[in-house]
């Protein structure tokens, strides 16, 4: 096996217009796939945990277990181990780890948890091979991840489908594979997993309060995150063109009639 190598570049950072996208996440809306395999003994580990706002449900739904969250960006567990403080939990813990090698003996968790990591990855494939490697025998790989080519919205702003284009070229440009979702179920195969259920899960984003937090995230994300420098220092759109995207955002927003959908793939996979 080849030595591990983490290749790709995390597309959006951690500005805050990101990261009120990732406190949003919650067990019920983001794992809702993976609950109905939950005991209250569990040890998990959750890949990928970002301000940790699912772990500390993962961990109020293992009380008799432990919940491990680990991130390849060791600033953002500050705020992870915050968001489980301020909830008085004591059955959870944060590190830095790398998913292409993680730092656990074989065999240790009972379920290891990813959401919306595969997607930013170098090695997908060689990542799922480390989560099932520290799952338990008869333990739960459960891995969920957008998949942007099948995003779809309404009215037909023209400026959200350059934002599609320019997303894609951006995220691939950094070493990730926007169009994971769909991929899921062929990863785990290549790496080896074979008792896998694949479904599929969405967001919604209609009412005018869910259109104003949709939409301005993604056009303050468009001009002011890392996912705007690497726009621009990579040669794939100037300033300009990223303002006439956020302005696009804010023009969806706006409109009564609008809706957006994001589609997940979801895999969950017995060791």
């Amino acid at each position: 096996m080849s030595k591990p190598q983490e290749t790709a570049v995390y597309t959006h950072g951690h500005h805050e217009s990101v990261l009120r996208s990732h406190t949003s996440r919650t067990a019920a809306n983001s794992a809702a796939y993976l609950l109905g395999s939950l005991k209250p003994q569990l040890r998990i580990l959750d890949i990928g945990c970002g301000p940790g706002t699912i772990t500390a449900d993962l961990a109020e739904l293992v009380p008799d277990g432990h919940v491990t969250g680990v991130d390849h960006a060791p600033a953002i567990l500050d705020q992870a181990r915050a968001t489980a403080a301020g909830r008085g939990l004591t059955n959870v813990d944060f590190a830095a780890a790398d998913v292409h090698a993680l730092d656990y003996p074989d065999d240790t968790f009972c379920v290891v948890h990813a959401h919306q990591v595969l997607q930013h990855v170098g090695d997908p494939v060689q990542a799922l091979r480390e989560m099932r490697r520290v799952t338990k025998p008869g333990g739960f790989i459960a891995v969920r991840d957008a998949d942007y080519a099948a995003m779809t919205w309404y009215p037909a702003v023209p400026g959200l489908d350059d934002w599609l284009e320019l997303y894609g070229r951006v995220a691939r440009a950094n070493g990730g594979e926007p169009d994971a979702g769909r991929r899921l179920r062929s990863w785990a195969l290549a790496a080896g997993l074979t008792d896998i259920t694949a479904t599929s899960g969405t967001w919604t984003y209609s009412t005018a309060g869910e259109r104003a937090w949709w939409g301005g995230l993604w056009a303050d994300r468009t001009v002011a995150s890392s996912y705007a420098e690497r726009a621009t220092e990579g040669g794939h759109a100037t300033t300009g063109q990223l303002e006439a995207i956020a302005a696009a955002w804010r023009e969806w927003a706006g409109r009564e009639d609008g809706w957006f959908a994001v589609l997940h793939g979801e895999i969950l996979c017995r060791k």
